[in-house]
């Protein structure tokens, strides 16, 4: 079995999960990646514009999102890229090279084992399959439409591994990694997972008078007569009058989409991250852009000659002080340090597993084994 992990300045790089690549002291959300675009249209339902980056900012609950996309190749008997690894900075590869990153994979791409304290991770799996682990002797593979929702609470190992399953054909791989923070009430809560699997996410549909009909996913929250299944118990989207919502929406070419306003003092951002062209309210919206979005409007959306996708977050923010440190988010220092020097004496449980960056049988299947035993398998 592998060393544990111990060192701070690894911690803070590797800690990071699916999360990010770099990690540093940050008090408050803002992460100084972009410069914020004021735009303003004529209703003031916009309150800015802001190009994307490997790491997405976001607004209070959230800590921050990541869109991972990589063109996997055919898998070699050990699940790794068939074409081989030569020539990468294996265990910190993040920039793309022949279409696909290993992160900090060195033989299947992916996360080792690493810690977390004091928030959620929320990993939507649009394409390809996600091996997770844990600490806590918990399991799974999921992906395809599936989520997985994790309380790290008071402190979790997990693995998260990009498994290339097929020997016959290429593995691409599409998700998003989203960090949303705890409450102090709540930060040291017991670790949880839970699974949505792809047939438990509702579908809101809505036909446009050209009969143009759009989707959305409604990962968290409700949108008209949907609502999406219960997150965990201890997270801050638990209590409806939060108004967390995660939605991805899917827009033929030419399409029209209106999104009910949230109440006022809600957070809510808007990620455009597929298509050519993109209205909202009148207003072009540039691709791959983040919009911060004045909550008490009805939004009107409007797609191009391509079919948009757009990922929608919101929520009551905490207000909260915020204090990152890698893998850790707690509301002070003394709290990081804390962090530090229990996961140093405890390891947060060990590590049950053979190897750090666990993947299970090329033939198990989705399938999800809870901490205290429970098992769920999926079909395909």
């Amino acid at each position: 079995m592998s060393e544990p992990i111990a060192r701070r300045g690894f911690l803070s790089r590797l800690g990071i999960g699916l999360g990010a690549a770099l990690a540093a002291p940050v008090q408050g959300l803002a992460n100084g990646l972009h410069q914020l675009s004021q735009t303003k249209n004529t209703m003031n339902s916009i309150r800015g514009i802001r190009p994307l980056g490997f790491q997405w900012e976001t607004q209070d609950p959230f800590l921050f999102c990541v869109h991972h996309e990589d063109k996997f190749p055919k898998g070699n008997a050990e699940m790794g890229p068939a074409t081989g690894t030569q020539g990468r900075p294996l265990g910190d590869d993040f920039i793309i090279k022949d279409g696909f990153r290993m992160y900090h994979g060195k033989k299947v791409p992916g996360f080792p084992g690493h810690p977390h304290r004091g928030f959620e991770t929320i990993t939507v799996v649009r394409e390809g399959l996600v091996d997770h682990a844990d600490s806590l002797g918990a399991a799974g593979r999921y992906g395809n439409g599936d989520v997985q929702w994790m309380t790290a609470g008071k402190g979790v190992q997990h693995s998260e591994m990009f498994p290339l399953i097929s020997q016959e054909k290429a593995n691409p791989m599409e998700l998003f990694q989203i960090w949303l923070n705890l409450p102090k009430k709540n930060k040291m809560a017991e670790p949880h997972f839970k699974m949505l699997w792809s047939d438990t996410i509702p579908n809101y549909k809505h036909t446009d008078a050209n009969h143009k009909t759009s989707v959305v996913e409604v990962i968290a929250g409700a949108l008209g007569k949907m609502h999406a299944p219960s997150p965990p118990p201890d997270s801050w989207a638990a209590q409806a009058s939060n108004e967390v919502a995660i939605w991805n929406i899917h827009m033929p070419a030419g399409a029209v989409l209106n999104l009910p306003k949230a109440s006022v003092g809600i957070n809510r951002t808007l990620y455009y991250y597929e298509g050519s062209t993109l209205k909202l309210l009148g207003t072009a919206i540039p691709k791959y852009s983040a919009v911060d979005l004045e909550p008490n409007h009805e939004l009107v959306l409007e797609s191009g000659e391509e079919e948009a996708r757009i990922l929608v977050l919101q929520g009551r923010p905490i207000g909260e002080p915020v204090i990152q440190y890698g893998p850790f988010v707690m509301n002070t220092k003394e709290e990081i340090n804390q962090a530090f020097e229990d996961y140093h004496k405890t390891q947060f449980g060990g590590w049950p597993w053979p190897r750090y960056d666990q993947v299970h049988d090329r033939n198990v299947g989705r399938f999800a084994k809870h901490a205290d035993g429970r098992m769920e398998k999926k079909i395909g």
